[in-house]
């Protein structure tokens, strides 16, 4: 991996963890319901997206195509499912099934297309599964069937927009039309007959997830796939857990045991396997 991609590539996994705990801060502590989180974190990327949109197009037409599309409905399906799901379902739960439908989704694809993952590459895929169960062991439980089934929804249509997104030239544009696409569904979850709560922190950090987090996140994120095969992109991210585990002992006052210690040696170390031994990439 080259070091601008292995730069770009830290900077979107720190935004993805940032996702998670401002995500676990607003829907765990019931400062806002998980429809009303969505809808204010894809609007707030789309405002804050919009200007750059704008300027890229300068006068041309707004071309909406089916994979355009389809890259903002996966992006409105892995918000919506992400965080209804979490409210039934345990971190520990929640973490192994969103990211094993990405490592399912994107592994697979590779997969398909002809890119063959090497033995060093298994293993370390391999390790950082083994990683990912061991750190949350203690939590995990049998997750009620609904909301692993949103879960596993919301891994999969993440998958696929990091796929969709690997093709696009301009990363900037393509994540500010993505947002701008994905408004319409969020627009619909207003027919959803469900409760709804709202305080201005929770409001706050569904802005900070959208407009942050995930606006330049997700732009860094396109730019980073540019120089990532299927099956590393979809390996990386499995660094995200560890990261909000550690952002969650360093901001949220939570405890640093001994197991996450190992946890994290064993997914960071499985990723560093997995990423060195990456072979050529087919397209």
């Amino acid at each position: 991996m080259r070091i601008g991609t292995a730069t770009l590539t830290v900077l979107a996994l720190l935004a993805f963890a940032a996702n998670s705990l401002l995500c676990r801060m607003a829907l765990r502590t019931e400062m806002i319901d998980a429809i009303s989180f969505t809808q204010a974190r894809l609007a707030s990327g789309a405002v804050i997206l919009a200007p750059i949109l704008a300027a890229h197009l300068r006068g041309a037409r707004f071309v909406i195509n089916a994979r355009n599309i389809s890259a903002a409905f996966a992006l409105f399906l892995y918000a919506i499912g992400f965080s209804l799901a979490y409210l039934r379902l345990p971190a520990g739960t929640g973490a192994l099934i969103l990211f094993g439908a990405v490592q399912v989704t994107m592994i697979g694809y590779g997969v398909a297309r002809g890119q063959r993952p090497s033995t060093t590459q298994w293993m370390g895929i391999a390790a950082a599964l083994a990683g990912l169960s061991y750190l949350f062991a203690p939590g995990i439980a049998a997750p009620p069937l609904a909301f692993a089934v949103l879960m596993g929804l919301a891994g999969a249509a993440w998958g696929a927009y990091s796929l969709l997104g690997r093709g696009e030239a301009n990363p900037v544009a393509a994540t500010a039309r993505n947002f701008a696409l994905a408004l319409p569904f969020a627009v619909l979850l207003f027919a959803v007959p469900a409760p709804r709560h709202l305080t201005f922190e929770g409001v706050a950090l569904a802005v900070a997830s959208g407009a942050v987090a995930s606006g330049a996140g997700y732009v860094i994120w396109y730019r980073a796939l540019q120089g990532l095969s299927p099956v590393v992109a979809a390996v990386v991210q499995l660094a995200v857990p560890v990261i909000a585990a550690l952002g969650g002992v360093a901001l949220l006052a939570e405890p640093m045991t001994a197991r996450l210690a190992i946890a994290a040696a064993l997914i960071l170390g499985g990723i560093f396997a997995a990423t060195v031994a990456q072979k050529g990439d087919p397209k």
